[in-house]
């Protein structure tokens, strides 16, 4: 399908692939189709692709779930998920969570552009992301809770893990609106910039990125992403096998 029918379209440049939400008109709202099509970027990437940088089109970043189109009685809406059997409306949801956890390959390092509102669903899908760039006027919420649901796009392991519980419990239940400054304040951004600067930020950023050995940063986001759940001496040993087997590549003697 089409970016203009999903609303959700992907460009990939040598090691770099875009994905870009392409419905400002109603400022990116999310849809079933949209996640269906990130979903199948995970399958159409290159094999050299080293980033992916998830931005959008227009004056927010992602209003959230587009509920004009869950509060309606077709397809992927409310209404039709509860009326399936417990299972399957989770394996529904499974699905659409896999539009975001793609984004936590361990082959890539990818990296959300916010501008405007990420609310909801776009808080989660910037979230997915392993770097947050902000644009000073982004204001983000996981808003969930004002429509009686819980965040479900693979959003609240991450924000734990970038806010710590307590401040990510507040977060979630309260729904309450936070600015740049303070997400800078909290953990959740990686920089903070004037949103005239946001695409060279990123720019920037991805050059960064793609600077060094692509084994290495690929072992670096293993070690660092694993940390939380290994003991020191766990992560010690870690760090040891990784050593070994890049030790062992760039002297030619790897597999």
């Amino acid at each position: 399908m089409t970016a203009d029918a999903t609303g959700v379209r992907l460009e990939c440049d040598g090691p770099v692939a875009t994905v870009t939400l392409c419905r400002p008109d109603v400022l990116n709202a999310q849809t079933p189709a949209m996640w269906r099509a990130m979903s199948a970027f995970a399958r159409e990437l290159p094999g050299d692709v080293r980033v992916a940088v998830v931005r959008a089109e227009g004056r927010a970043f992602s209003a959230g779930l587009d509920l004009s189109v869950a509060g309606a009685s077709g397809p992927g809406s409310f209404a039709e998920l509860a009326t399936l059997p417990e299972q399957e409306c989770a394996d529904r949801i499974a699905e659409f969570q896999a539009a975001f956890t793609w984004l936590h390959r361990p082959d890539i390092i990818s990296v959300a552009a916010v501008q405007g509102h990420a609310i909801g669903a776009g808080f989660q899908l910037a979230l997915a992301c392993d770097l947050r760039v902000l644009a000073h006027d982004a204001k983000l919420s996981m808003a969930e809770v004002t429509l009686g649901l819980v965040p479900d796009l693979a959003g609240t392991k991450r924000l734990v893990e970038l806010v710590g519980y307590s401040r990510a419990l507040e977060i979630c239940a309260t729904g309450r609106r936070m600015d740049a400054a303070e997400a800078d304040r909290i953990g959740l951004a990686t920089l903070v910039v004037p949103p005239g600067e946001l695409d060279g930020a990123v720019r920037d950023l991805t050059i960064g990125l793609l600077a060094g050995n692509r084994d290495a940063v690929i072992e670096i986001k293993a070690l660092l992403a694993g940390a939380a759940g290994r003991s020191p001496a766990e992560q010690q040993r870690a760090e040891r096998e990784a050593q070994t087997r890049r030790l062992r590549d760039l002297a030619g003697r790897g597999e």
